[in-house]
């Protein structure tokens, strides 16, 4: 229900915002809200020659494309005039995301189309571990510590397993890998949900965990560094690794308070000892090495990792072939279940994605967004915060909404500032630590029809402001 309201907010009020700037004369144009592109530059208005400058229209007549462009500067934005069947249009300012009807599209062709090959194979690959026994065996030996953490999940449930490994890709930076394992679990957590239509307290517990994006490897982030030329790409690796560490406790402890678990349990206890102490040793092993040693550890951690689970698989499934004769069927005929399952998921939750997306690209292209970023930006310079750390907020901002927009947001930032300035690095620290949070709720609840979302949206977008706060003081401690 709060996720639907807030979705009708954002659209409406983007809409009304759109529609009122255009009859105030605030824009020429709302085409480009419908059917323009991302970084398309915006029509602002449309002249007569004789209502233009003169300078501007002889540069016009002697231009062989008919084309004059004001302050060609990289670092600026660039006023473009175009005449063309006896009138001169303008423009300026390049649109922030795709219109309506090119988000549709793209929503389909560059996002769900991957994710369902993604499920596809991952889910056949979940079959093989479920079919084997793998699962079993693995949802056994963690019974202990799940049973605290989700005490309403029977002992050895399968979801335990389908978590597990969901932790595990995100741990390692395999979003690719993450999401299937993600919504195997979901589904199975929503077998034993006797409300169907209501998430449970164990499915918003894996959420909320899952948003704080605990990361050991943020592959892609030092790829993006090390594109910009970063001194030493891998140097906001132990930032981040603290960042989302912090996250996920405050994730725990907030769900936890909210559902009373007993935090004085001695398994638990030991099991998150454990995890700090295996993070803090893997920590130390690689701060003690050179940045080669660094960029070959981090480049080549997380693919041995995932190679390691499919081979694991499949060689755990030709070991225990008996168990797949026993259910009429065969080793690849598995795969190709649990990959059909895959793809009937990826189709079901497209509906979901595409209708958060459209509501965020009208909210970024009608202008509200930036209005509020830099009416949050101006409250904190005036705070005392410093404008390093000001400029990198709109990455910190749009991340719950968009992953690819935040994205963009970072690049900027470092192309900007300098990907070895605080700004920089402070931008690859909130696009690292923190989830795509509307997206991951429409895709993941979207998969298993849950309506009533109870308290998911507003800890997990708490969960993100902890994850903001937290790298804004490991930044300044660390850079």
């Amino acid at each position: 229900m709060v996720l639907s309201r807030f979705w009708l907010v954002i659209f409406i009020s983007s809409i009304a915002f759109v529609v009122f700037g255009l009859f105030t004369g605030n824009s020429y144009t709302i085409d480009f809200v419908i059917s323009g592109k991302k970084d398309d530059p915006i029509l602002i208005a449309e002249k007569y020659t004789s209502q233009l400058p003169t300078f501007i229209v002889d540069s016009i007549t002697h231009s062989p494309t008919k084309t004059y462009t004001v302050n060609n500067v990289t670092s600026d934005v660039d006023t473009t005039y175009i005449y063309k069947n006896k009138t001169v249009k303008i423009y300026s300012g390049l649109q922030k995301s795709d219109g309506l009807l090119p988000t549709c599209k793209n929503s389909l062709l560059d996002l769900i189309i991957p994710l369902i090959a993604y499920l596809a194979y991952f889910c056949g690959i979940m079959e093989l571990l479920i079919i084997s026994g793998a699962s079993q065996k693995l949802a056994q030996k963690l019974s202990p510590v799940f049973a605290k953490i989700f005490p309403s999940i029977p002992q050895n449930h399968p979801s335990i397993s389908y978590m597990t490994l969901n932790f595990a890709a995100n741990f390692l930076g395999l979003d690719s890998a993450a999401t299937p394992f993600g919504l195997k679990a979901m589904q199975s957590l929503q077998e034993i949900n006797t409300e169907k239509d209501k998430a449970s307290d164990a499915q918003i517990m894996f959420m909320c965990l899952h948003a704080a994006g605990l990361t050991l490897i943020p592959t892609s982030i030092i790829g993006y560094r090390a594109v910009e030329n970063a001194a030493n790409p891998a140097d906001v690796m132990l930032p981040c690794i603290i960042t989302s560490f912090i996250g996920t406790i405050a994730a725990f402890l907030i769900v936890g308070l909210k559902q009373k678990i007993n935090f004085k349990s001695a398994s638990l206890l030991v099991a998150l000892i454990t995890l700090i102490a295996a993070i803090s040793g893997l920590l130390f092993y690689v701060n003690h090495l050179d940045l080669i040693g660094k960029n070959f550890f981090t480049g080549n951690l997380s693919g041995l990792m995932l190679i390691a689970i499919i081979g694991f698989a499949l060689i755990f499934s030709f070991i225990n072939e008996k168990k797949f004769i026993a259910h009429d069927t065969t080793i690849f005929d598995t795969f190709v279940t649990g990959a059909k399952n895959g793809l009937e998921t990826g189709v079901k939750i497209f509906p979901y994605v595409m209708g958060m997306l459209v509501a965020i690209s009208f909210f970024r292209n009608s202008g509200l967004f930036e209005i509020i970023s830099n009416g949050i930006g101006f409250v904190f310079s005036h705070l005392g915060v410093s404008k390093q750390v000001t400029d990198s907020l709109p990455v910190a901002m749009l991340r719950p909404f968009s992953s690819g927009g935040s994205r963009g947001f970072m690049i900027d930032a470092m192309r900007s500032f300098g990907p070895d300035s605080l700004t920089g690095r402070l931008s690859c620290i909130f696009q690292c630590s923190a989830e795509t949070t509307f997206y991951v709720i429409a895709v993941y609840f979207g998969s298993i029809n849950i309506k009533n979302t109870r308290y998911t949206l507003a800890t997990m977008l708490l969960i993100d402001l902890v994850c903001v706060i937290t790298a804004v003081l490991v930044a300044g401690w660390f850079f």
